[in-house]
């Protein structure tokens, strides 16, 4: 039995700072459960929210549990536990991709890690930046953050960035052109109820009036021309995440470290969105990478800059993602 005491208000504090990890199209795909007698929180796939034509190996899934599981680490250290974290613990169990046990007694008032503020402010803005780049310092300190997670956070040249760029854009292209691609992408467009998963047409963002930035059409129009559309930056500052191999460890490793790069970002202000498309077909996510880079495996394209905040994508709440077996939590 663990010393560890763990009351409820702090447990849905927990989990709720989890769920306000990014996921892809916010499906959300994750569920939690807590072991009372060794204090361990479980992370756990939702197959049903997996994505079948946009994600059919669950990559992307995986990345988003990666996210989720970077916030809750964060959030228990700022609780003053030391999180012990272990991945796809169980073989036997392929759902259970993560568990989190609380190690030490928390100190009330022991101050956190800087990104637990960080957290809860972090949403994505699908809207233009500045032109302002970004200081020297700060994209080191975005490049240890992936390495600090066992990931490699790299700045193509302008070449290597247009070519990234053509290779989204007929990844774009390719996904609208798609039946079942764009079906199952529109189905998670709508205007969100108690449900509070998939994406409210108020946070999609508009299109690029240059034809530079392939920002996402979530809605797979037809007649994209159709939609709303704005000057985005001219040279765009893109990044792109990797690791050294491809299995799905690595892909909890990948989403640790997007989270941390993307919190801190939001420490510093930095506004970010994610370039996904190119990542859906095999083919194209091997152009991803510079030659010299080709050992490696692409998890993530980013871009980055200052500007606007964007709009908030609604969350579940801590009742609705933790399982029975829990202490019960408040509706």
């Amino acid at each position: 039995m663990s010393s560890t005491t763990l009351d409820v208000p702090t447990l849905e504090t927990l989990i709720s700072a989890a769920v306000a990890a990014p996921s892809i199209h916010n499906t959300q795909p994750w569920r939690f459960r807590l072991d009372p007698d060794t204090v361990t929180l479980e992370i756990r796939a939702v197959a049903e929210r997996g994505l079948r034509h946009i994600d059919p190996t669950g990559r992307a899934l995986h990345l988003s549990a990666g996210c989720a599981l970077l916030n809750l680490r964060v959030a228990v250290a700022h609780f003053g536990w030391g999180p012990v974290t272990r991945l796809l613990p169980r073989p036997d169990e392929p759902d259970l991709l993560a568990t989190v046990r609380l190690a030490g007694t928390a100190r009330p008032g022991t101050p956190g890690p800087p990104l637990y503020g960080a957290l809860w402010r972090r949403h994505s803005s699908r809207l233009p930046f500045s032109e302002r780049p970004l200081p020297t310092a700060v994209t080191a300190e975005l490049a240890e953050a992936a390495h600090a997670e066992g990931a490699t956070l790299t700045r193509p040249t302008p070449h290597g960035t247009d070519r990234l760029l053509r290779t989204t854009w007929e990844a774009e292209h390719r996904n609208t052109k798609d039946a079942e691609r764009a079906m199952e992408s529109r189905r998670w467009v709508h205007e969100v109820g108690n449900g509070a998963l998939g994406m409210p047409p108020e946070t999609l963002g508009p299109q690029d009036f240059r034809d530079r930035i392939p920002m996402r059409d979530f809605g797979a129009h037809r007649h994209p021309d159709h939609l709303p559309a704005r000057p985005f930056e001219q040279r765009p500052l893109i990044a792109v995440l990797s690791t050294a191999h491809d299995r799905r460890a690595d892909w909890l490793r990948a989403g640790q470290a997007l989270e941390r790069v993307l919190l801190v970002a939001t420490a510093h202000g930095i506004r970010a969105s994610l370039l996904h498309q190119a990542l859906e077909w095999p083919d194209l996510r091997e152009r991803l990478l510079s030659p010299e880079d080709r050992r490696g495996h692409a998890q993530m394209v980013i871009r980055l800059g200052y500007g606007p905040e964007g709009s908030p994508s609604p969350r579940r709440t801590a009742s609705q993602v933790l399982e029975a077996g829990a202490p019960s939590l408040p509706g």
